[in-house]
């Protein structure tokens, strides 16, 4: 092997270190998650935005919807927090496709710039961004009842 194959490898393993430190990190709250109960009071704190108004934000019922993926249980995550669990899916094919460009040396040098090649377009972040909101506001409103968790 040449210096330069050496040089290459190393730089491949040391450009999916954040990816991969993101999924430990991830894995590590999800089974944190998925052990203690939140449906338990006094496992996590009350979330700040319920607590002062009484509505609803675009996060409450996500632990619990993590807790009910954790064991297998859709149906119920759904019910929690709809918005949360299609995410998640949403959120591995971006984790994914981060991996793979780290991987084939796709970053824009190493000073941590932005990816270079396909990234997401900034038209998805705010759809994505717009649906959350819609979704904040609906499920407070009497029509939208369903959506609370």
């Amino acid at each position: 092997m040449t210096g330069r194959t050496e040089r290459a490898r190393g730089s491949r393993a040391t450009a999916v270190l954040a990816p991969l430190g993101t999924a430990l990190a991830t894995g590590a709250a999800v089974a944190f998650v998925g052990a203690v109960d939140p449906n338990e009071p006094g496992h996590y704190p009350t979330c700040p935005f319920l607590m002062l108004t009484g509505l609803y934000c675009p996060g409450c019922g996500g632990l619990r919807a993590v807790y009910a993926l954790v064991h297998r249980d859709p149906v119920t995550a759904l019910g929690l927090n709809p918005f949360v669990v299609l995410m998640v899916p949403v959120l591995v094919v971006l984790w994914g496709r981060w991996t793979l460009r780290a991987w084939s040396g796709g970053s824009a040098g190493k000073s941590g710039g932005a990816p270079a090649g396909k990234s997401i377009r900034p038209v998805y972040v705010w759809l994505s961004l717009a649906l959350m909101v819609a979704f904040w506001i609906v499920r407070n409103l009497p029509f939208g009842e369903f959506l609370a968790p």
